[in-house]
């Protein structure tokens, strides 16, 4: 099978049963033991193993779109079609994303979320079973075919500039920060004592420190900031478990049907907010007619300040992450998270005490909250929700994101998250490059008639509340509608 990039797959791990891509394994799960067999998954990286085409089947889009559900799966990736059934259980990422691609062309996603795809591809060639018809074309007859093959080419374009290559120096110095501002709050608790002022002064630097340790994480989980991915998994442990004290696996299974689905009813979780919130232009309709009111939505615009800001960190992801961990026994995960909380415990313990630390802990959560809440809705609630209408994948990304102008606060307060565009085209592209690729993205949106979305840092976070706002509005005049 035939790619034209070589920059990678996916080597997240999601429970542990699972094989862990970043490491080369052969068909049956064992580890390469030689240079042949290492060659071998080279070779078919580039085409010199492929099927011979006489000896595959080949199908038509109907055919395949009707192998659409969990028991009964295809996909195509690059023409060629695979029955990913077998595979879905076992999918590093998940088996909801595979779920969502049932029946589609997934070419560029396949390209978007994975880094060492020649890795990949010996997990591929087993599920190979055709190929498109020759005379089918390349994606669903729905698609715009010029704006795919626009944004092909505009991928390979960015790979020929090494845009994919992440600077390790960046990413050292940004944890470089982090750590020096967990220091900076310990020496000053040592230094000064336990007066409020001191306090609260911890207790931010600590805030701060937290909030870039949700965008380091955030950065480890989808690019390859060091050249062997087992570093790689174990950063992302270290920073997402350790420092901040929540699950990757957790984030992983829930980021990536993000990613692939942004703002897709039943295919996104992050737009899953119900019943506390109601979201988009459909739910607000839907619970309308069926006059269903768990809370006085037409409120929902003000009580987000109330407990969408402050309650996501601590309450909503802790939960969540806790949940997961213990139901889907992730042992490791629980071993790293535990880390985090004896750390603050030998810490600050002898200072605050048990449940002085316990509430310290809370606190720098609570003040995180609001920070994170802001940044992650800020490019999402806003924009077009809806369900499933098997788009092309730069289609789905484009109006379902926005991005926030550029300067040096914004993009430190928002870990380059303020380029969310770019960042769900290209999610193994390193942040430090999203500013060198939008007038790119930003042409092709042009020439395609798709709005590119570039706005003020304080219009993005009061758009979240009007977005609210909107859908209350449609509930409401649904709900009371004679």
């Amino acid at each position: 099978m035939k790619f034209e990039e070589n920059d990678a797959g996916d080597r997240r791990q999601v429970g542990k049963s699972q094989p862990y891509l970043g490491e080369k394994h052969q068909a049956n799960g064992k580890p390469v033991a030689n240079g042949i067999a290492e060659v071998s998954i080279k070779q078919e990286a580039n085409g010199r193993c492929d099927v011979p085409r006489k000896s595959l089947n080949t199908y038509s889009w109907q055919e395949i779109q009707r192998h659409n559900q969990e028991a009964d799966l295809w996909l195509v990736i690059n023409r060629k079609v695979y029955n990913v059934t077998s595979w879905v259980s076992r999918h590093p990422g998940g088996q909801r994303v595979l779920n969502h691609y049932a029946g589609e062309d997934a070419t560029d996603v396949f390209r978007a979320m994975h880094l060492e795809r020649d890795v990949v591809q010996l997990y591929l060639k087993p599920l190979l079973i055709g190929e498109l018809a020759p005379g089918e074309p390349s994606q669903e007859r729905n698609k715009n075919s010029q704006l795919v093959e626009d944004f092909q080419e505009l991928r390979r374009t960015l790979e020929t500039m090494n845009m994919f290559n992440a600077n390790f120096m960046f990413f050292f110095l940004h944890l470089v920060q982090i750590l020096v501002l967990e220091a900076v709050a310990w020496l000053m608790l040592w230094y000064f004592g336990t007066g409020w002022p001191i306090t609260i002064c911890i207790s931010l630097l600590l805030t701060i420190s937290q909030a870039q340790s949700s965008f380091l994480q955030h950065d480890v989980g989808h690019l390859s900031v060091f050249k062997k991915s087992k570093w790689n998994h174990l950063m992302q442990r270290f920073v997402m478990c350790h420092l901040k004290g929540l699950s990757t696996g957790w984030w992983n299974y829930r980021h990536f049907q993000h990613h692939v689905k942004p703002n897709i009813h039943r295919k996104d979780p992050d737009i899953d907010v119900g019943p506390l919130f109601l979201v988009g232009d459909l739910q607000p309709v839907k619970y309308g007619k069926k006059k269903i009111k768990y809370i006085n939505y037409e409120k929902q615009h003000l009580y987000f300040y109330l407990s969408g800001l402050p309650l996501l960190m601590p309450v909503y992801f802790n939960l969540q992450s806790m949940q997961v961990m213990y139901l889907r026994k992730y042992w490791g995960d629980i071993a790293w998270v535990s880390s985090f909380y004896i750390r603050y415990f030998i810490t600050f313990g002898s200072f605050y005490g048990i449940f002085g630390t316990v509430l310290l802990i809370y606190l720098v959560k609570f003040l995180e909250s609001p920070w994170m809440a802001y940044v992650t809705q800020m490019s999402h609630i806003p924009m077009k929700m809806g369900e499933e209408e098997n788009r092309d994948w730069f289609t789905t990304q484009v109006v379902a994101t926005c991005n926030v102008e550029q300067s040096f606060f914004n993009d430190w307060f928002t870990g380059h998250l303020n380029f969310q565009i770019e960042h769900h085209l290209f999610p193994t592209m390193p942040r430090h490059n999203y500013h060198k690729v939008a007038p790119l993205v930003r042409s092709l949106c042009t020439k395609h008639g798709l709005q590119y979305v570039n706005k003020p840092l304080l219009k993005a976070f009061g758009d979240i509340v009007r977005a609210l706002k909107k859908s209350a509005a449609l509930w409401m005049d649904t709900y009371y509608e004679t």
